[in-house]
């Protein structure tokens, strides 16, 4: 049996059972790359920060932090957009110089969702460069674009 006040580490999806605003089972203490010390070195330079170290799931697991009754969560959803912003025009870039560069450094600091990002990136480069050499028959639109166009028609659709 466990005494009040007991801390343990236990899976996101068990706490998120857990968690009652009425019951009070559960509280959740924030992991360290959440907390106000690390968010000020967030927002002072967040492309100094080794995501993939601190937290491979950076984005994911801070929104779903979000679903606890904390009162930084306004401060946590700030830092966390802020980061992506920041971060995302570094990524895209040096996905675009893939070929002249070697980009291994960067993306071993990179989050999961950032390290797809720079692969799409990359893909989306290599398929031009295809298509300019004469190498593909057509452009064709991105597997983003497209499910953004399906999830639009089936929007509207009824």
């Amino acid at each position: 049996s466990f005494t009040q006040g007991s801390k343990l580490e236990i899976p996101l999806w068990l706490a998120k059972g857990l968690h009652d605003s009425k019951r009070r089972i559960v509280s959740v203490e924030l992991p360290k790359i959440y907390k106000e010390a690390w968010r000020t070195v967030f927002s002072a330079d967040a492309n100094v920060v080794d995501l993939h170290k601190m937290g491979p799931y950076y984005y994911g697991f801070g929104s779903q932090l979000l679903n606890f009754d904390n009162p930084e969560n306004p401060e946590i959803a700030q830092t966390i957009l802020q980061t992506f912003i920041s971060r995302f025009r570094r990524i895209m870039d040096s996905s675009q110089n893939a070929y002249n560069e070697d980009t291994s450094a960067l993306v071993a600091r990179l989050d999961e969702l950032e390290r797809a990002l720079f692969r799409a990136g990359q893909r989306g480069l290599n398929d031009f460069q295809c298509w300019e050499k004469g190498q593909a028959s057509q452009i064709t639109a991105s597997s983003l674009v497209q499910n953004y166009g399906k999830r639009k028609f089936t929007d509207t659709d009824g």
